[in-house]
């Protein structure tokens, strides 16, 4: 089982939370060059960083990532 992102859902999340990616980076406690992997679909990430991030952009998880 993989959770991968919704790449157009965490961008826009992030964009509407006036965030770039290294002050999404600086607030969860990744790496920005992982910020930018997740938004490409690259990396799968874990549930607790999944769920971080979705309460760092306010967005419900299952609308910013899949499981696969």
């Amino acid at each position: 089982m993989k959770i991968k992102a919704k790449t157009n859902a965490i961008v826009r999340a992030r964009i509407v939370k006036g965030m770039t990616q290294r002050d999404l980076a600086q607030l969860s406690g990744l790496s920005y060059a992982y910020i930018s992997l997740l938004e490409r679909s690259v990396k799968a990430v874990g549930p607790g960083t999944a769920k971080k991030l979705s309460d760092l952009l306010d967005q419900p998880l299952e609308e910013l990532f899949t499981i696969e």
